[in-house]
């Protein structure tokens, strides 16, 4: 995709979750190319100023690039840094939650959350409510949530009991039912927000070479990831799609949908479910505390 075919976004402010590299860096970059003032959230700060740098590079010295530096598998830490966004900023055109991990091995955040579940569903699901004052003071807000295909192969435990058991855990089902649950939220979001003009949709990027696809210590990731590397694609371009959401002008329309490309693509059964996407919607809200 051209960025050409991008909206200009002079005055207009974006976060980007998971914005220090791979896609999130991509997509940080060619919005503040566009003229938005972006905020990137990472980990790291060292590889998040190095991320400010690269962008000011891009989209010249004068270019708003705010640096957040959050551990976003922490509820704490997620109302954290919605404080300061409502403390910094009046508006919020662009809300990109990018962020995912996947973890090898079974991981516990010191909140009870298995690491999976905690960043790559609770942690958008409880940025973007906390964050509404901020979309809905804004004209045609759009909210952009990274899933992937992995989500075929998903389903919602309702039990954090048995979600947070070491002896069920399994990386790939972990990872596969987290991208579910960005698609249910991303349409039970869209519909609660119906009579609002804010946008909500999800993607799947592609098979991207990043860091969420680099090998851990376990052997079986790598002999996966090196299968697969010969077939992955540049951050640039698995960017494309959430770009598109977040800028292209015909992307107005779409709401509550999953997108491959430029294109509405089909999800699975569960992920199209309106009474799963209720029920996940309830099981979050238990979680996080926020409704």
């Amino acid at each position: 995709m051209s960025s050409d075919s991008l909206r200009p976004l002079a005055g207009q402010t974006a976060l980007i979750t998971g914005a220090t590299s791979g896609i999130g860096l991509a997509t940080a970059r060619e919005l503040a190319r566009r003229g938005a003032a972006v905020v990137l959230v990472g980990r790291d700060p060292k590889k998040a100023a190095r991320a400010q740098e690269a962008i000011r590079q891009v989209a010249g010295p004068e270019a708003e690039v705010h640096v957040k530096c959050f551990d976003l598998s922490l509820l704490r830490n997620v109302r954290m840094l919605a404080e300061q966004m409502q403390q910094e900023f009046s508006q919020l055109n662009i809300l990109v939650n990018n962020a995912g991990i996947m973890p090898g091995s079974f991981t516990l955040t010191d909140e009870g959350h298995e690491l999976s579940w905690a960043t790559n569903h609770l942690a958008p699901y409880a940025l973007t409510n906390l964050l509404l004052p901020l979309l809905e003071a804004t004209e045609r807000a759009r909210v952009v949530t990274v899933s992937s295909v992995a989500h075929w192969v998903g389903e919602i435990e309702p039990d954090q009991e048995v979600r947070n058991s070491p002896e069920k855990y399994s990386w790939l089902t972990a990872y596969a039912d987290s991208k579910l649950a960005n698609i249910l939220f991303t349409k039970e979001l869209a519909h609660r927000l119906d009579l609002t003009s804010i946008t909500a949709n999800c993607l799947h990027p592609g098979m991207v070479d990043t860091a969420l696809m680099r090998p851990d210590t376990s052997a079986v990731m790598k002999a996966l990831w090196w299968m697969a590397k010969p077939l992955m694609i540049a951050p640039e371009k698995g960017a494309e799609t959430t770009l598109f959401l977040a800028a292209a002008p015909e992307a107005a329309r779409l709401n509550g949908q999953y997108i491959t490309g430029r294109r509405i693509a089909r999800c699975s059964d569960r992920a199209s479910s309106s009474t799963e996407a209720s029920r996940l919607w309830r099981i979050s809200a238990e979680e996080t505390g926020i409704e």
